[in-house]
């Protein structure tokens, strides 16, 4: 909105003409993001606290039940002061910035129906498993369907990988749908394992979340593209903004969710925030580099598969508990520990996925 306002004002008021920037656009939609939760985060938290009352939102096997009590459904919030801060600062005639908001919106749905039916008890442990991938694969597959006709090119349906600027790989439009949901639906599912410890997820998911805004920036211009060698596509800077306001949200999540926690994200939020990061990778063909850019939520997905194979194989659990963080609760230390070392590994992590773009 303001990205159209500054263009249809700016030759009465030159001034205006900064609002164009994708740099100034994306740190107002990330203040913004992060000013909402400031401000609105008290009556919201005292509003979930009473709305929750009796509710549970910490599950029995967790072995911190102190916890129980605190409120969950914080991606309400997270969610909101995303899609507000998109709105005002990104360029509403971007597809790709729709496509987004659409997927975000979809999974939030998914979240809210699995948070609300556990909190209310009017269905055990929330929706099941199988009908949240079916319905989370049915809008993943209408996003990455709806990027391939914005796109219009090759390009859309091919993938790239880390290391290897030779190698590319044409999927066709079935092939790159079918990989696409695969992306999007696990990284959402990764984002939620890895939700457990207060302030566990947010920063990981603010590294995260910067990184592919840089990555956006670099895939929607041509000119750092063909210097890369990395392919170029149209309109892809504008994700930048979003991921920017996804940062912030995040950010001022944590203000409320470092620990003691005040208020947890719930499947309302890590849903949809593991969705848009997915989203995000497909958007700008970085799919393999988030295998290294979200290794955090990779280690603790795959903790719990080979968690759960060993367990249906041998008898045997490889870990105390599973996703990884309870496991080392599980040893003994202290959740703070935990929680600032994941966040140091997803920094390095992030680092290491950059220097990619030069590796090449």
């Amino acid at each position: 909105m303001i990205y159209l306002l500054a263009d249809l004002f700016e030759p009465y008021l030159r001034a205006l003409n900064v609002l164009q920037y994708l740099t100034v656009r994306a740190g107002g939609a990330m203040l913004t993001a992060f000013l909402l939760w400031l401000l609105v985060g008290p009556w919201f938290i005292a509003t979930m606290r009473a709305w929750q009352k009796g509710g549970e939102t910490v599950k029995a096997i967790l072995p911190h039940q102190g916890k129980a009590g605190t409120p969950g459904m914080g991606g309400v919030l997270v969610v909101g002061a995303l899609v507000l801060a998109t709105l005002l600062w990104a360029n509403l005639l971007n597809g790709y910035v729709w496509l987004l908001l659409f997927l975000v919106l979809g999974f939030f749905a998914i979240g809210l129906a699995d948070d609300y039916l556990n909190l209310t008890r009017r269905w055990k442990r929330g929706l099941p498993g199988k009908l949240r991938l079916l319905l989370g694969g049915l809008i993943a597959g209408a996003f990455v369907l709806g990027f391939v006709h914005v796109n219009g090119t090759a390009v859309a349906t091919e993938i790239y990988f880390p290391f290897l600027k030779w190698l590319v790989v044409g999927l066709g439009v079935a092939g790159f749908v079918l990989f696409g949901v695969f992306v999007i639906v696990g990284t959402a599912n990764a984002v939620n394992l890895t939700d457990g410890l207060d302030g566990l997820v947010s920063i990981p998911t603010v590294i995260v979340a910067i990184t592919l805004a840089i990555l956006a920036y670099i895939m929607g211009r041509v000119d750092f593209t063909g210097y890369l060698h990395l392919p170029y596509i149209p309109g892809a800077g504008e994700i930048a903004v979003m991921a920017a306001a996804l940062a912030g949200a995040m950010l001022g999540f944590l203000w409320y969710n470092a620990p003691p926690a005040r208020i947890f994200l719930g499947d309302t939020g890590s849903l949809p925030v593991g969705a848009m990061l997915g989203g995000i990778a497909v958007l700008t063909k970085q799919e393999f580099a988030l295998l290294i850019i979200g290794g955090l939520f990779v280690l603790e997905t795959v903790s719990v598969m080979l968690q759960v194979a060993s367990f249906k194989l041998t008898g045997k659990r490889i870990f105390k508990m599973a996703p990884l963080h309870h496991h080392f609760e599980q040893h003994g230390w202290p959740e703070s520990t935990i929680v600032v070392r994941f966040w140091i590994i997803s920094l390095v992590l992030a680092l290491i996925g950059l220097a990619t773009l030069k590796l090449r």
